[in-house]
């Protein structure tokens, strides 16, 4: 099968988005597809076989964060000429609403479209009065399909219509099979995440920490993201800034050997997640994982049954589980048996597959359409068959 592809933000700047379709790309040509992902990059970008760059993004705000964005008639052109030297059997646009490139492929498309969801917003005016404008490029989409109930759920509320829910997909053994690094081992609590995006909750977690050290001197904080270090230790006071260790940017394997070593991943995050892709990453790692209440956040979570949960932008309750499960090794081992059998649902093994089956159904139902069509037409025009 010919599969196109489109990412709505900028490959080079990395989110839980792009590490989906990189990954889903990357499985279907293991499968023996022919993949082609679009995707917003700078020129100068190495990028990998399968990326056709769209051009240079722009930096949009969106959904509480800063999204890199591609749009205007230099990328429509460039939309145009994929879609042509393509000749795919089914096009997958990732967020068909944002201001980029998967809106600008779902008006010059022709043929299956699958369109998934990533976004959870509360109810906005705003995006139901865009509905109008927008509403001819849905018409077009073959099946859609949303990360979580709560993506679903934003779909529904602000467009209409309705979705599968396919969550979002992990390697599950590539986490699992990771060398622990010594050096990041020892009572260590672990964060990954944009250091200056508020929504990541970075300020509670350290708000929470002197309180942890308090009651657990010889624990350390081990940030991985880019962000302002400074800035992010000045809440706390200078004795304690040195335990706090800030790693920079992450290679995916330090990513998994990170995950792998660390005693506890918290995820502090405050608002904006439809799904949580870095829970099923420390899970698969076979971290235990402690996280604030979101919705999103417990439904991965199987309601607090494959890692712990706490008031959302409440460091003090933050606090109290992690000096809780710090000192309570039975109940480590406990979350990392549990979150290692729970998240094998999210290995891509069964999430590739079913999205692959919903390709399978939207061009079978094209070409069923298709054969219609010229019978028909023999019909009218009295032809034969062929």
């Amino acid at each position: 099968m010919r599969i196109g592809i489109v990412c709505p933000y900028s490959w080079d700047v990395p989110g839980g988005v792009q590490f989906h379709i990189r990954d889903l790309a990357e499985y279907f040509i293991r499968l023996g597809h022919e993949v082609s992902v679009l995707a917003p990059a700078d020129d100068d970008t190495p990028l990998p076989p399968y990326v056709v760059s769209a051009g240079r993004a722009v930096p949009v705000p969106y959904n509480g964060s800063v999204a890199r964005l591609n749009f205007g008639f230099l990328s429509a052109a460039r939309v145009r000429r994929w879609l042509h030297d393509g000749e795919f059997d089914v096009i997958h646009i990732h967020e068909p609403t944002s201001p980029s490139l998967g809106l600008l492929a779902c008006w010059a498309a022709q043929g299956p479209i699958v369109a998934t969801f990533h976004t959870s917003n509360p109810r906005s005016r705003a995006m139901i009065a865009a509905y109008a404008i927008l509403q001819a490029a849905l018409e077009k989409i073959s099946a859609r399909i949303a990360v979580s109930e709560y993506a679903r759920r934003t779909l529904v509320e602000h467009l209409g219509g309705d979705a599968v829910v396919i969550p979002n997909g992990v390697d599950v053994d590539y986490f699992a099979r990771a060398e622990p690094k010594p050096e990041w081992q020892g009572e260590t609590i672990g964060f990954i995440g944009r250091i200056d995006e508020p929504r990541k909750g970075l300020p509670v977690l350290m708000n929470a920490l002197p309180k942890i050290l308090a009651e657990r001197p010889n624990a350390r904080l081990l940030i991985a993201g880019r962000g302002d270090e400074e800035e992010a230790v000045e809440s706390l006071p200078k004795e304690l800034r040195s335990r706090v260790e800030f790693l920079g940017m992450v290679s995916d394997e330090d990513k998994a050997r990170f995950l792998r070593s660390i005693d506890l991943y918290v995820a502090p995050n405050t608002g904006g997640e439809s799904f949580g892709i870095i829970l099923v990453e420390a899970m698969s790692a076979g971290a235990p994982v402690l996280a604030s209440d979101l919705p999103a956040f417990a439904q991965v979570l199987d309601q607090g049954a494959a890692g712990e949960l706490f008031a959302n932008e409440d460091p003090d309750a933050l606090a109290e589980v992690a000096v809780r499960l710090l000192g309570d090794p039975e109940r480590l081992a406990e979350l990392r048996r549990s979150g290692s059998s729970h998240v094998r649902r999210f290995d891509w093994s069964t999430v590739g597959a079913d999205i692959l089956s919903v390709y399978e159904t939207v061009t079978a139902g094209a070409a069923a359409v298709a054969t219609d069509e010229r019978t028909g037409l023999r019909a009218r025009f009295g032809l034969a068959r062929d």
